[in-house]
């Protein structure tokens, strides 16, 4: 199986010698590219990914404010982790939590001046390290290549998962 010894009791026994090779190799790239973010954004900016994750998110609404709803869809993460993830973000000052001025309902996550100051001391250095590790090993037409089937594989992820389309994108 194109160097992996997969158990046949494994699910994917079921996929093909592309497929399984496929598929290894993007979830080893996804769980050590994670980590690596996280770890140069602590040791460069004092943020975690999660942070930045939320800071950048919140860049994509023109006020800077999204409910928690719409911010947990927006990254693609549970509401809950999100509502722990901007309550400890207030206290450090980099978003503000109110509740919502369309719906009293819901929590409006806003993005405070501390928070857009901090995001853009941290994101030369991340942009530098995602071009270093990432980037820099494709030429222009893999990364063409690649940035399609990501849009192929988000639609399809769209379609057939939980989550809806964040609001601003079609």
């Amino acid at each position: 199986m194109g160097g992996y010894d997969v158990p046949p009791e494994s699910p994917f026994a079921f996929l093909d010698d592309d497929q399984a090779r496929a598929w290894y190799a993007y979830m080893k790239v996804h769980l050590r590219l994670r980590y690596e973010m996280n770890h140069q954004l602590q040791a460069d900016a004092d943020i975690s990914l999660a942070d930045y994750d939320v800071l950048v998110a919140l860049t994509s609404d023109p006020d800077g404010r999204m409910t928690v709803s719409d911010l947990a869809t927006r990254i693609g993460a549970e509401r809950s982790r999100v509502s722990h993830q901007v309550l400890r973000m207030a206290r450090r000052t980099l978003v503000e939590v109110t509740p919502s001025v369309r719906d009293r309902r819901a929590t409006d996550v806003t993005l405070t001046d501390e928070g857009r100051a901090l995001l853009g001391r941290a994101s030369p250095g991340h942009v530098a390290f995602v071009r270093s590790v990432f980037l820099d090993a494709l030429s222009g037409a893999q990364t063409r290549q690649l940035a399609s089937a990501f849009e192929r594989v988000y639609d399809q992820l769209i379609a057939h998962g939980t989550l809806p389309r964040p609001a601003d994108h079609p």
